[in-house]
C-alpha cells in the first residue's frame, strides 16, 4: 500500500478538531454565500452602498474560509468541503436585512467559541492561538452590524438619511484579512 509521506512531518489535529474546523469552514463559506445574497438585495431595492458592504462581507468571508483551510493543510489535515445550504433572498426591508445579519454573526461566535472549547478539550495549544484571531473577529463584526442597525433606527424617514447611510456604506473597500496577509499562511 502506498504511504503518504505528506503529512509524515507535520503536526497532526486530532480528528475532533480536524472535523470542527471543517465544519467552521463549510460555515464561512455558507456566509460569505448569505452576503452575496444580501449584496444582491440591496442592489435590487436601489441600496447601491449597501450592497457595496455586503460584497465586502463577502470576501472577509471566504478569506475566514481560505484561513481555515490553510490551517488546516498546515497542520497535516485534510479539508473535507461540503455542500451548502441555500440562503435566503428575500427580506421586508433594509433594517431587517441587518438584524438578519447581527443574528447571523451572533451565530458564527457561538460557532467559534465552540470551536475553541473543543480546541481547548484537546489541548491544541496551536488551534487555539489560530482561533484567538476570529474570536477577536467576532467582536469586530457583531459591533458593526449592531452600529449600522442602530443608525438605521435612528433614521425616522426613508429619505435623506438613508440616502447618506447608503452612501458612508458604499464607502467601504475590502482589505484582505491579516493572516491571510502575512507570508505565515
Amino acid at each position: 500500500m502506498p504511504q503518504n509521506n505528506h503529512n509524515n512531518t507535520k503536526a497532526m489535529l486530532s480528528k475532533k478538531v480536524e472535523e470542527a474546523i471543517n465544519a467552521q469552514i463549510n460555515a464561512e463559506i455558507w456566509s460569505a454565500y448569505l452576503y452575496l445574497s444580501m449584496s444582491a438585495y440591496c442592489h435590487s431595492i436601489g441600496q447601491p452602498g449597501m450592497a457595496n458592504w455586503f460584497q465586502v462581507q463577502f470576501h472577509e468571508e471566504q478569506d475566514h474560509a481560505k484561513i481555515l483551510f490553510n490551517y488546516v493543510n498546515s497542520r497535516g489535515g485534510r479539508v473535507i468541503l461540503k455542500a451548502i445550504d441555500a440562503v435566503p433572498t428575500e427580506w421586508g426591508n433594509i433594517l431587517e436585512v441587518f438584524e438578519n445579519t447581527l443574528a447571523h454573526e451572533q451565530k458564527v461566535t457561538a460557532l467559534i467559541n465552540n470551536l475553541y472549547d473543543i480546541a481547548t478539550q484537546e489541548k491544541d495549544f496551536a488551534s487555539q492561538s489560530k482561533l484567538q484571531w476570529f474570536i477577536d473577529e467576532q467582536v469586530e463584526e457583531e459591533e458593526s452590524a449592531q452600529t449600522i442597525i442602530d443608525n438605521l433606527r435612528m433614521i425616522k424617514d426613508n429619505g435623506y438619511g438613508l440616502y447618506m447611510l447608503d452612501k458612508e456604506l458604499g464607502a467601504r473597500t475590502y482589505k484582505q484579512a491579516s493572516p491571510l496577509a502575512s507570508s505565515e499562511d
